[in-house]
């Protein structure tokens, strides 16, 4: 086999024809799972062919298989392909093989591992002494967390049956994380002292219980009972005292905190025990489920990119954002009943004097946690929601996983589930921006998929709003009347605002989602795009269709965050760089695709 070309086309991973890889023989999806070796090398690979093999044009589809180059290293590696895909986010299977000579030689994840390193050290200039830590990290946490995965509960449908249980099924089902991140898996810490906190394990356990004297609580709320939550019924408190659950992960990484102890030891903190309701880990790993409410703990632990601790700015930012949103989503929600945003009205921490004055932020950071209203506030009766990521699922890792929604069994009935979600989804995420100037990171991580008893799409739940964010031309009042650490964060200017928007919405979301219906069915893949074409071409035309839809429909490139160059550089999420894919959405691709898979 020849290798490949030096230059192939835009559409990464495409034909090198320019033909919209449509044609490919589809093998059907794995019923198991990927070793954590090849989940790892796949995950590496989705990442160079998205930042650096595909927009430099190093790639091509040859004879079932994904040939890309490492032009800085003259490395060349080849995969098998499932499927190939038109906004070029493929499907591989196997081991990845390495050009030797005249022949190919399949390597492990670490060579692979080590490729990457030294291609983006010689892109950058800038070497990155984590890196390969970090991916055998995420190596070490994918095999412990596929050796440690409970059995499938069969009880746990979709639907039918306890929606409690399935919703929470979902909730742990994402055994393999972000297939475009380059460690999503990544924990720090041996998995001895996580796993019996890891949603993938089906972890549920109950909180540490602290009381606190009140003169040192912080707290905010929207309205009086929004902390109620907080206040677990039974458990006698000291008067002059107030409760402050804890993480008990998050107790033990901090216990050893010099203030924590001399706080202990002056009795100004003291320790309840455990309490006797368990929370369940989300996949998020810090947030924690119970029927009433979701409580988002800090973690002093790397997660995939970034340390997981609610920042101060955040904690106040999550009650401001609450209240300074309601008339907005207020809005939203009369025009768009299908679609509910979870709010987050209350926080609660410790506020403990630091070493050099004012309050430890440390421990003020560490031990925050913010109040989620509950699915039952604003779900619809008779509904059962599920993670849009395990709906979304390469494979069928869990009960909610769209094989397993009886309407997605044929192409035709897919077309309607999938154009009755769509209707639900993207009309209130593109009013919240044009109309009310707010960003919302409708990720599949972010967002509810709430199925009716047949399992059609019947409502969609929004959450976590420390992503969501106002454009400061649209708030300037409301923004000015906070503190500016706690304002300036809660603002995207227009352009990355928008970049943001698309990204969460088309790439991260509706593309993923829509590769697993054309998974089941490959010959409709054009006709799934087709129906993201027209709703955006419907709310366009009821909007006066604003420049930037405009530029959408016409194929402008599509905005994808770039995970890895974003590690290798260490930035902060908020400061992640976007690579542009060829867009799938303009008619003559769509058209030339239906006519291709005829």
């Amino acid at each position: 086999m020849p290798p490949p070309p030096h230059s192939a086309t835009g559409r990464a991973g495409a034909p090198a024809t320019g033909t919209p890889a449509t044609g490919t023989p589809a093998a059907a999806s794995p019923a198991g799972l990927p070793t954590a070796d090849d989940a790892v090398a796949h995950t590496l690979l989705n990442c160079l062919l998205r930042e650096v093999s595909g927009p430099e044009h190093q790639t091509a589809v040859d004879r079932g298989h994904l040939l890309l180059r490492l032009p800085r290293r003259d490395v060349r590696l080849r995969v098998a392909l499932r499927r190939t895909s038109l906004i070029g986010a493929h499907r591989f299977t196997g081991p990845v093989a390495e050009r030797d000579g005249d022949g190919w030689t399949e390597i492990g994840w670490r060579r692979l591992a080590e490729h990457v390193h030294g291609e983006l050290t010689l892109r950058t200039g800038v070497p990155n002494g984590e890196f390969l830590a970090q991916v055998a990290e995420g190596h070490r946490a994918t095999a412990a967390v596929l050796a440690g995965r409970p059995a499938p509960d069969d009880a746990a449908a979709a639907v039918g049956g306890d929606w409690r249980a399935a919703y929470l099924a979902s909730e742990q089902s994402l055994v393999l994380g972000h297939r475009f991140h380059p460690t999503p898996k990544a924990r720090t810490g041996d998995p001895g002292s996580w796993q019996r906190y890891a949603p993938e394990t089906g972890a549920r356990f109950p909180l540490l219980l602290l009381a606190v004297r009140a003169d040192l609580v912080a707290e905010e709320t929207a309205h009086p009972e929004a902390a109620a939550p907080l206040d677990v019924p039974g458990v006698p408190v000291p008067e002059g005292y107030r409760l402050l659950p804890a993480h008990p992960w998050q107790y033990e990484l901090l216990r050893d905190h010099p203030g924590l102890r001399s706080a202990l030891a002056r009795g100004d903190v003291r320790l309840l025990g455990t309490g006797d309701v368990p929370y369940a880990a989300t996949a998020s790993v810090r947030t924690l489920y119970t029927d009433d409410a979701f409580l988002k703990f800090s973690l002093n632990v790397r997660i995939t990119n970034c340390l997981r601790k609610n920042a101060r700015y955040e904690l106040s930012g999550a009650v401001a954002l609450t209240r300074l949103l309601a008339p907005a989503l207020d809005d939203l929600a009369a025009r768009f009943p299908g679609c509910a945003v979870l709010r987050e009205p209350a926080y609660r921490s410790l506020a403990l004097p630091g070493p050099h004055g004012g309050t430890d932020t440390a421990l003020l950071e560490g031990f925050g946690v913010i109040v989620r209203e509950g699915l039952s506030r604003r779900l619809l009766p008779g509904t059962t929601p599920l993670l849009a990521a395990a709906v979304a699922d390469e494979y069928p890792a869990g009960p909610a996983h769209v094989s397993r929604l009886p309407p997605c069994a044929g192409p035709q009935t897919a077309l309607k589930w999938w154009a009755a979600y769509l209707d639900l989804l993207v009309p209130p995420v593109l009013a919240a921006y044009f109309d009310h100037g707010l960003v919302f990171e409708p990720h599949l991580q972010n967002v509810l998929i709430c199925v009716d008893g047949a399992g059609m799409p019947a409502q969609v739940l929004l959450r976590d709003l420390e992503g969501t964010k106002l454009l400061p031309e649209r708030h300037a009042e409301a923004l000015a009347a906070l503190p500016a650490d706690v304002a300036a964060p809660l603002t995207y200017d227009a352009r990355r605002g928008w970049d943001r928007v698309v990204y969460c919405l088309l790439v991260n979301h509706v593309a993923e989602l829509l590769a697993a219906l054309a998974d089941l069915h490959p010959d409709i893949e054009a006709g799934l795009w087709n129906e993201v074409r027209r709703v955006l071409r419907r709310h366009a035309d009821r909007h006066g269709c604003p420049p930037l839809l405009a530029g959408l429909l016409a194929g402008a490139p599509l905005p994808a965050k770039a995970n890895l160059l974003t590690r290798w550089q260490r930035k902060a999420d908020r400061e992640a760089g976007y690579v542009r894919l060829p867009s799938p959405l303009a008619a003559s691709v769509l058209h030339a695709s239906t006519g291709n898979s005829r």
